[in-house]
């Protein structure tokens, strides 16, 4: 991605006998990309760094968690639920069965989530040993999550710091798509220098045998495009789960009807009323194992999420938990009484934008494709950290260092780029603004106050040079 380099200093630039420049956009996005850089930078350095270390709390977990979520021996045929859910629950009375999770792998203790009022809006979780039905251990869980994974989850998210905290991922998220298409945009716009194919590489790689400013221009440009498909989708994956942005791709999703098929799990007042499938009923365990055999039966294999009922006439939920590529996504509603499944909404079912939006969640948070998924993130992180910093970089490069004239980085590019464009063109970008401010309220908000702030600078400015 671009930044400027030789730009001219901070005035407004008049176009010739005062009609509007012919020069189009360019000046507009080159302003646009290094205000956006300099300001938001900050905010992406941070929103990188915590999600660099998110990406990697599966091996922390193990590291940390090892005791409790993984098994000392692997040795023959684990034991019915019914009885490690008892171990659980002979070890830890408390509150009441939420959920129960299959090892999603040999080595994997069986997980039982207890809902505890006290706890309330975490849970606690119970790990036993599959195979020797011991309970190896409990944790205080947010949504399954360890606490070590939670507190990262949060670090990445708020900073720790609530709702308004949370501005500050979805302000970095929300601006990186506008950076990294800035960038794109301006190296296309370089491309033209670069004739025969002798000179092509430059336009794919720096020029080795530049130095100074047009060296680390040419290393930011280089690399930014080489990251921009993956971070236009890291961009993506996290808007979706933002706090406003992430509300409205919720209404849009709705409006569509593209939300994911909601599984029905009412069943006949006879089966509830003779066999106790209530939610306040007898004990899970009673039922749990024959719920698990129907479901099996039906065809859910792999790591699955056993919920009791959560009232009475209501049934047994069962649903794969299988986020590794390609995800196992199903869920089926058990009558224990009948013995039989009474409704299944399968992954072929969801409306493709509730796929992506599911897919992309995952992508994002480094589980949908295991360790290369990470991997992949990480180099994300690395490259974009470096494309940032070679941009702070140039702005030191650009200052001033004639003695008359020092300063600590360069001039912005000139001011006056929205006026130079044409009419016709200047409407439509109003109209595209509003629309994009609209749909991500975090960037529309911050991008008025950049405007503000430019207008108010430059008015200084002018006061300063009549004075």
């Amino acid at each position: 991605m671009s930044t400027i380099a030789d730009q001219p200093s901070e005035k407004t630039v008049p176009a010739p006998d005062g009609r509007r420049s012919g020069r189009g956009p360019w000046p507009l996005i080159t302003r646009l990309h290094f205000y956006a850089g300099v300001l938001v930078a900050p905010f992406l350095i941070l929103a990188l760094l915590t999600g660099l270390a998110y990406a990697f709390t599966p091996q922390l977990d193990r590291l940390v968690y090892g005791d409790e979520l993984r098994v000392e021996r692997v040795a023959g045929t684990p034991r019915p639920l019914a009885e490690q859910v008892r171990a659980a629950r002979t070890a830890h009375p408390e509150g009441s069965v939420s959920s129960v999770i299959s090892p999603a792998t040999a080595e994997d203790t069986t997980r039982i989530v207890l809902s505890v009022p006290e706890l309330k809006p975490k849970q606690r979780t119970v790990y036993v040993d599959p195979y020797s039905g011991e309970v190896t251990g409990a944790l205080t869980t947010d949504s399954g999550s360890t606490p070590v994974t939670t507190w990262l989850s949060e670090l990445h998210r708020s900073l720790h710091l609530g709702e308004a905290g949370s501005l500050y991922s979805e302000l970095a998220a929300s601006w990186l798509w506008v950076i990294v298409l800035g960038g794109v945009v301006m190296w296309f716009g370089r491309r033209r220098h670069y004739r025969g194919t002798a000179r092509a590489h430059r336009a794919l790689w720096h020029d080795r045998s530049a130095r100074g400013v047009r060296r680390t221009r040419g290393r930011h440009a280089a690399l930014g495009v080489w990251l921009a498909a993956g971070l236009l989708l890291l961009s993506a994956t996290g808007l979706t789960w933002t706090n406003h942005a992430g509300a409205r791709f919720d209404k849009l999703q709705a409006g569509v009807r593209s939300t994911p098929p909601e599984l029905d799990t009412g069943v006949p007042s006879s089966g509830a009323h003779h066999h106790g499938t209530g939610g306040s009923a007898g004990d899970p365990a009673t039922h749990i194992d024959h719920v698990l055999a129907a479901a099996r039966t039906a065809g859910l294999n792999g790591p699955v999420e056993l919920g009791p009922p959560e009232k009475p006439g209501t049934a047994w939920t069962v649903t794969q938990v299988d986020d590794v590529w390609p995800v196992r996504k199903d869920k089926v509603a058990v009558d224990a009484a009948a013995m039989k499944v009474t409704d299944r909404v399968g992954w072929s079912e969801h409306p493709p934008m509730a796929k992506l939006s599911s897919l992309g969640i995952q992508l994002h948070m480094g589980k949908l494709f295991g360790i290369a998924n990470q991997l992949a993130l990480a180099f994300l992180a690395l490259g974009l950290l470096t494309v940032l910093l070679w941009g702070y970089r140039m702005w030191w490069q650009r200052r001033p260092t004639r003695d008359s004239s020092r300063a600590i980085a360069g001039r912005p590019p000139a001011r006056g780029a929205l006026r130079q464009l044409p009419v016709p063109a200047l409407l439509f970008l109003i109209v595209v603004v509003a629309a994009i401010g609209w749909s991500l309220p975090v960037l529309g908000i911050s991008l008025l106050a950049f405007l503000a702030l430019d207008t108010l600078t430059g008015m200084a400015r002018s006061a300063t040079r009549r004075t």
